[in-house]
């Protein structure tokens, strides 16, 4: 299992919207060329968020792009989801009912498949974790982790 690097990009972009007054936004060009990337494949990954309700976009010669919601509001499990999409990692294909016995008639296949199952309950304790971690928290953790200097620099180049 491995979430695209969209995913990366968004919670890092997501960060710097953060401490943006909230009646200005910041364009796609700035956000690419902070983080070294096209403006195409932001402008992508932009686009879901905003659809997902995350960001919202500002039209104009100034416009870009500002947080939807409050940080305390956008869990990392929003982002992925936005991203990624909702579908479960694990596709069950239900292949036991493709073994020799069900083939043969000789059993019957259960309703459920316990492999599934136990992959679904993984998945759903996953998706809990990236729930309680909110882009404020992030950005808490980014405070206390990163030099204030590497945080003021972020700060400056967006305002």
């Amino acid at each position: 299992m491995q979430y695209t690097v969209g995913v990366e990009y968004a919670l890092h972009c997501l960060v710097y919207l953060i401490d943006v007054p909230s009646k200005e936004s910041v364009g796609i060009k700035d956000l690419a060329e902070f983080q070294g990337l096209s403006e195409t494949f932001l402008s992508k990954v932009f686009g879901k968020l905003s659809k997902a309700g995350i960001v919202s976009s500002v039209p104009g010669v100034k416009g870009g792009y500002k947080l939807a919601k409050s940080p305390e509001d956008i869990s990392f499990w929003d982002v992925v989801e936005a991203i990624e999409g909702p579908k479960p990692i694990f596709q069950c294909k239900n292949i036991k009912e493709n073994g020799y016995l069900y083939r043969e008639g000789c059993c019957s296949a259960p309703t459920f498949c316990t492999i599934n199952l136990v992959m679904l309950s993984a998945e759903e304790k996953m998706r809990d974790d990236l729930r309680s971690k909110k882009l404020s928290w992030l950005n808490e953790e980014l405070n206390r982790v990163l030099p204030k200097q590497i945080r003021e620099d972020t700060r400056k180049y967006f305002s």
